[in-house]
């Protein structure tokens, strides 16, 4: 599983780790939903790879809102995804934004949840954004649907 957020904030920037913002709630959520069987802070991310998962961003410039990234910016970072998946072919992508996937792949009617588009065998599933600016979602829906990925993730795949 990689896990791809939109783009570091400037905390995330500062210290080298993905979702570093107190308010951030990825941490919680991830454990939440059973992906990892305690909530780790963000300055240990690369015990994910303990747990067979990845993390990486949708864009690599690091700003103090989403909102500041251009539509050029996403869709570059699309490309440079893609090409990331091919080479790692990790079983999902899982996009923690969904306007951050309509945009990077040009999908506008994509929905939270599994995605028809695969990269080569790499199924997507977009996720919402644990940002506390995402009023719309709580950790404990959040929480719920990352664990529906978990458990498809976990699915014996069908023939």
């Amino acid at each position: 599983m990689l896990f791809c957020g939109i783009n570091p904030g400037l905390l995330s920037a500062a210290t080298g780790h993905h979702f570093a913002r107190p308010g951030n709630r990825f941490w919680p959520v991830l454990h939440l939903s059973g992906f990892t069987p305690r909530r780790l802070a963000p300055e240990e991310q690369e015990e994910l790879l303990t747990y067979r998962l990845g993390i990486t961003n949708v864009v690599a410039r690091a700003t103090a809102r989403a909102d500041e990234l251009t539509a050029e910016e996403f869709r570059e970072g699309g490309r440079l995804l893609t090409a990331k998946v091919e080479r790692l072919r990790p079983d999902w992508l899982a996009v923690v934004g969904v306007t951050a996937y309509r945009t990077a792949f040009g999908d506008r009617r994509a929905q939270i949840g599994p995605q028809d588009r695969t990269i080569g065998t790499t199924r997507i599933w977009a996720l919402p954004n644990p940002s506390g600016l995402n009023a719309h979602w709580t950790a404990e829906s959040m929480a719920q649907e990352y664990a529906r990925l978990r458990e498809a993730a976990e699915a014996p795949p069908t023939p």
